[in-house]
């Protein structure tokens, strides 16, 4: 059993405020920094985030702060929790005022725009190898809704350093909440960030009122092609068949608590994602991850039908009903393409 620790979490959305209970269910210190006044004075005078978590009530021992030094004071583990477009600003926040060496987790999924570079590279690139132990990423099926009601939850830590991944697993683990490691830190991203593309498709599939026969299609061979990209930039195979990989994916393609799936079934239902985005109020990475992998497929050559399908109809304004005619009408091909994977 490890010590108690203090966590500073960078991020108080859904899945930051989910991520303290969870750790002060365990007995650790935490504390959450977000740049909302108004939502850092509801954590700590009513002790809820009725417009990320309506159902969560936080323990009282968790504290909000707006000023980021003083979130971060004492910390001992920083957890990113933020939106992709906000990871690099984030952590260049973090570096100017960060005096310590801390272990630091990023929980985040998808891939920066322009430079398609994992999250866990852009922390790397902006914080001084000076000022932390280990970078580990938190990762899986794993919906904050669920988590807030202390549903039965299992997710993926993945790190280089295989002693900060047992570290996190140790701080996280408990009767509702328990944590795999993986060393596979390129694997555990892509496939985070993959799956809320082929979220979008199935979501459009429901709006559009195709059934079981199609979903199952979008996440079978969703991950077929999520797995290609993967491997290519470096990834091993087996990690799309664990927590990350398939389990994130039915998770996310198949749930109503899904951002992207419910802006997926918008999109089938013939609303326009800046429509979408805008009524719903929540970042949606699959929109911005969509064309970061379009523009990787085609960098480093990888067939990728329904990403390509997904990003025409955000980006090209194509016809939802057309591009599922499109993929279907594709020439007859093996279902088994993985031998280049392998």
């Amino acid at each position: 059993m490890i010590e108690k620790q203090k966590v500073a979490i960078l991020g108080a959305g859904s899945w930051g405020s989910a991520l303290a209970q969870v750790l002060d269910d365990n007995g650790h210190s935490v504390h959450i920094w977000g740049n909302i006044s108004e939502q850092i004075n509801e954590i700590n005078n009513k002790h809820t985030n009725k417009n990320y978590l309506p159902d969560l009530v936080l323990s009282e021992s968790i504290r909000a702060y707006h000023d980021l030094k003083d979130a971060i004071s004492k910390a001992d583990v920083i957890l990113f929790a933020v939106p992709t477009k906000a990871m690099r600003m984030v952590a260049k926040q973090y570096a100017k005022v960060a005096c310590s060496k801390h272990l630091l987790i990023h929980a985040s999924k998808g891939f920066e725009q322009g430079t398609h570079k994992f999250l866990s590279q852009v922390l790397a690139d902006e914080i001084p190898a000076s000022l932390y132990q280990a970078i580990v990423v938190l990762s899986g099926p794993s919906h904050a809704e669920e988590v807030a009601v202390r549903d039965i939850t299992t997710i993926t830590a993945a790190s280089v350093e295989k002693e900060a991944a047992i570290f996190v697993c140790d701080m996280f683990t408990n009767d509702y909440f328990r944590i795999y490691t993986n060393h596979d830190v390129i694997g555990v991203e892509t496939a985070g960030a993959l799956k809320n593309i082929i979220a979008l498709g199935a979501g459009a599939l429901h709006g559009l009122g195709y059934g079981d026969n199609a979903k199952a299609a979008i996440i079978t061979r969703g991950l077929a092609e999520i797995t290609r990209l993967g491997v290519a930039m470096g990834a091993e195979p087996l990690t799309y068949m664990g927590l990350s990989g398939v389990g994130d994916l039915i998770a996310t393609a198949t749930s109503i608590h899904s951002r992207n799936w419910r802006a997926g079934e918008k999109l089938g239902r013939g609303q326009k994602f800046l429509e979408i985005e805008k009524s719903m109020g929540m970042v949606i990475e699959g929109i911005s991850t969509a064309k970061a992998a379009y523009e990787l497929s085609h960098i480093l050559k990888v067939e990728m039908p329904i990403t390509k399908a997904i990003y025409d109809v955000l980006y090209n304004n194509a016809d939802v009903c057309k591009v599922i005619k499109e993929i279907m009408l594709r020439d007859v091909r093996p279902e088994n393409e993985y031998k280049n994977c392998l």
